[in-house]
């Protein structure tokens, strides 16, 4: 259990931390332009006495919280993006112990409770309570709100973290999504933007001429005739279709996004001939067609089993210890994909109660949040 400081903390800034996720679950941050709410909580942050925050250029807000000339340095992060295009604030009502908002779970509500572990963190230190809080014998400290966690992001902060310390880094841990789950392997994924063209023109005077969506569509008819390994598991999907100019024009461009995703790197690189091939059959048939790759999340890759053994089983019981149920464990696609294939032992803690994630409708038990900062602080100080 968490000591009484902790205890106390937690429950004396509950309505705080209410506050701080309706302020920011309303706040805009599509993936690649996440700046409003980095510039947010680069400044929350500061005004809680963290010092060395900065914003770095990939768009994470860093806080350097420990540093430690040995023992390596573990990172612990929540993602600022939301999978929604809006430039203005996301609409965000209540109703009794719900809060709904798109993004306002996956992944505000993580991100909340982050922030908050962060502002007891920045206290312990300007009251020179480390010691008592983060023991000298413990790793450096790392905290980041990051970004392109979602979709076309990329996993691009991430990403930037692990390239500025991925030597340092001895374990990683990433709160994202539902208190009842743990992701601990990594699910890859290729993502593309396929375009077809043709000649086109007019729906009646020149019939009979290749029409860019009927064309796309026989790619696609193709794309789902691969058949999938039978071993892990793999998918693949059509997310978008655009094209056309009008109802009575022959369509001279089309394209869609398509990706395939599995969480062993054998079955990705086996979808990936595939992919190959159907775009090379497509092209000996004459079609015009072209390929952009959009997104590339690698597998996990080879990591040291007893360190990685020792981290999950720190994730179990601090999920067990708040919440009294055992969660769940198994395969996703999350900031662990970029650790765990450098070999960078790694886990995704979920932080609340709630569903409709994607989805505009989304919602979270407000009073989740409560038992999500407990996860956070048993992940970050409790060994």
């Amino acid at each position: 259990m968490l000591n009484e400081s902790m205890e106390q903390f937690i429950r004396e800034h509950k309505e705080e931390a209410f506050e701080l996720l309706r302020t920011i679950g309303r706040i805009p941050a599509p993936s690649n332009h996440e700046e409003k709410r980095a510039a947010f909580c680069c400044q929350w942050l500061k005004e809680q006495g963290a010092e060395g925050v900065i914003i770095d250029e990939a768009l994470n807000v860093v806080y350097p919280a420990v540093t430690r000339e040995t023992a390596g340095l573990e990172v612990y992060m929540a993602h600022m993006d939301v999978v929604f295009p809006d430039k203005e604030d996301l609409p965000l009502t209540e109703n009794g112990d719900f809060i709904f908002c798109p993004g306002i779970g996956d992944d505000t509500a993580c991100l909340v409770c982050l922030l908050m572990a962060a502002k007891y963190l920045a206290r312990a230190i300007k009251e020179d309570r480390l010691e008592e809080v983060y023991p000298s014998h413990l790793p450096g400290l790392l905290l980041v709100c990051n970004s392109g966690e979602e979709g076309l992001g990329n996993l691009k902060g991430v990403r930037k973290i692990c390239e500025k310390y991925g030597n340092q880094i001895s374990a990683f841990c990433t709160f994202d999504s539902q208190l009842d789950k743990l992701v601990d392997q990594a699910v890859g994924s290729e993502r593309f933007r396929i375009t077809v063209r043709t000649q086109g023109g007019h729906s009646f005077n020149d019939f009979g001429r290749d029409n860019a969506i009927e064309k796309l569509a026989e790619v696609i008819s193709l794309l789902y005739r691969i058949p999938v390994p039978e071993n892990g598991r793999t998918t693949f999907n059509v997310g978008q279709i655009q094209g056309g100019t009008s109802v009575n024009t022959i369509a001279q461009e089309a394209h869609m996004l398509y990706e395939f995703r599995s969480d062993r790197k054998e079955n990705l690189d086996y979808m990936h001939k595939q992919f190959d091939a159907v775009i090379e059959e497509a092209r000996a048939a004459g079609i015009e067609i072209q390929t952009e790759l959009l997104g590339l999340r690698p597998c996990s890759g080879k990591i040291d089993p007893g360190r990685q053994a020792e981290l999950l089983g720190r994730a179990v019981a601090a999920v067990e210890a708040v919440t009294g149920m055992r969660p769940r464990t198994g395969s996703g696609s999350t900031d662990c994909n970029i650790p765990m294939s450098l070999g960078i032992p790694s886990v995704c803690a979920g932080c609340y109660r709630g569903g409709g994630a994607h989805t505009r409708e989304e919602f979270i038990e407000a009073s989740s949040l409560t038992d999500g900062c407990r996860v956070v602080f048993h992940m970050m100080f409790q060994r």
